[in-house]
Formats: structure tokens, sequence, C-alpha cells
């Protein structure tokens, strides 16, 4: 009897044991961290990473921020073969998320998209099955300051800069935080190519093109494309209007940097000047840029 309810206690210490390895996560076989991207030639605004592996069999591959992690199904453990981003996947919502197959030689699928239940994680499965080490390239993209200013009312971020909430009365009518008379209705869509700088900390950045966004309701985007494939993306709200002068409040795409960006533009909405003065109360960027 002793021996039975022996082997029962061990038993049921097994089913435990098994019950707990089923709920822990997977440990990935293969991780490493993705390399910055030296290209220039991901349009302004966009985030992109082109993630390319070998493999030999069938693994499970997530993309979190700036890390692969590899877990293997089948086979051999799948490595990198070149992988670049040109900024980190987001750990929050973004849209516009694209999953693009550029090589393979069998089947490689999307499993899920960043979300919060996977912690922002981009899963993908690939399945080798001709034998030997396979070339697989898939590229991840997405909008770069698509959600960080909305506020549509169903959850999404609100990073504007403190104070500024389009639904208490007298915003963007006459009255308003643009003075009286002040009611911004235009749209613009500006692109052009041009130079200037981002100061920081004793450390410059030389800025070319840059890409302007203000809808209907004075929400602002504003991305400059920095030297070796970096971009500086700042968002807000235009709150002011003197001739061909904007005012506007707006934050840096890490919602770090606060500050006031005056615009200048022409009778086309052409942008022929950009400056700001961004801080977080310890750090400081001046930016000036100018169209070519």
């Amino acid at each position: 009897m002793l021996k039975a309810m022996k082997h029962t206690h061990i038993g049921r210490i097994g089913m435990v044991v098994l019950a707990l390895s089923a709920a822990l996560p997977a440990v990935a076989d293969t991780q490493f961290r993705i390399r910055k991207m030296n290209r220039d030639d991901v349009p302004l605004g966009k985030g992109q990473c082109d993630i390319r592996l070998q493999v030999d069999g069938e693994v499970e591959v997530s993309v979190r921020r700036d890390s692969v992690f590899i877990r293997t199904i089948s086979g051999r453990d799948a490595y990198d073969d070149g992988s670049e981003c040109n900024a980190p996947l987001p750990d929050r919502d973004v849209g516009g998320v694209g999953f693009e197959v550029k090589d393979s030689r069998n089947e490689i699928r999307l499993l899920a998209e960043p979300s919060r239940r996977n912690d922002f994680a981009a899963i993908v499965r690939i399945r080798d099955s001709s034998g030997g080490q396979g070339r697989y390239h898939f590229r991840l993209s997405w909008q770069m300051t698509g959600s960080d200013y909305r506020n549509d009312g169903r959850g999404g971020r609100d990073d504007r800069p403190p104070g500024f909430d389009d639904r208490r009365p007298g915003f963007d009518r006459p009255g308003g935080p643009g003075g009286p008379g002040f009611a911004w209705n235009n749209v613009i869509n500006f692109r052009g190519r041009g130079r200037g700088t981002a100061s920081m900390n004793n450390f410059e950045d030389r800025l070319s093109d840059v890409e302007v966004n203000i809808d209907r309701g004075g929400r602002i985007v504003v991305v400059f494309r920095a030297e070796r494939g970096r971009t500086h993306a700042f968002n807000g709200m235009v709150n002011g209007r003197e001739g061909g002068r904007l005012r506007a409040d707006v934050v840096s795409d890490d919602r770090r940097l606060r500050g006031p960006m005056f615009i200048s533009v022409d009778d086309r909405q052409n942008v022929n000047s950009i400056t700001l003065d961004a801080t977080d109360g310890r750090d400081r960027m001046r930016l000036t840029w100018d169209r070519r």
C-alpha cells in the first residue's frame, strides 16, 4: 500500500511539473541584437526592419524592439544573415504595420502582429523543408509617429504637450489658445530638401530632408532626416499663426523633449524654415532648418 501511495505521489508531482512547464514561456534557442541600418533610402517617417536569416528546419521568430529571438522547432538552430533596422520596433501601438517577404525558398508567414498581448513582438513562422540552410528575408514596416498624437476616444495614446485639450471650449475658435480670431482649418503636406542642424549636449546632427504634415484639427507631425539613416520626429499641435509664421508646441518621438516650434511657410504652403527649442528640464535641443 505504501508503495502504491508513493507511486501516486510521484505521479502527481510529475503532472504538476508538466503543467508548470507548459505554462512557462518558451526560451529562445538563438537571440541577437539587430544592427543599425546605414542606408538612407527608407521614406521619412517610416520605421523598417529587414530580418535576414539562414534556416534549416522549422523555427518561430520573434522581433521585439531591437532584438530577435528564435525558437527552434525542428532542425538546426537558425542564425543571423545581416538583419538591420533604421529604428527599434516600438513597444506601443503603432499604425500602418506591414509584413513583406523579400526572399524565401519554402514557407514563411506572419503569426502575430505586435500588440500588448505579445509584448509588442512581431512573430513569424518559417518552415524550410528543402534540406541544408536556406536564406529567408522578411521586412517589417510601420509609421513611426502614426499614433503618438492620436486622441480618437478608442484608447489611443495622447502624447501631446501638457496643457493641450482640443475638447475644451474655445479651442480652434476665436479666443482660443492661438489668440483672438485664431482658427486652424488648413491642411499642409510638405516634403522638401534643405539643410540644418540639431544640437544637444555638444553633439550636432546635420539635417537634410523634412516632411511636415498638419491636419484640419491643427495636429502636426514633423520628421527630419539626419545622417546615417537617423531621423528626428516631433508631433504636437499648431496653436498660433502670424502671417506666414506658424507656432506649434511639439514633443519628440520618444516623448522626452518638449518645446515651441516655429515654421515659416509661403503662399503655396511650402515650408521655408523651421526652428525649435526643446528641453526636458535637463537636456536641451536647438534645431534649425532652411529649404534649399
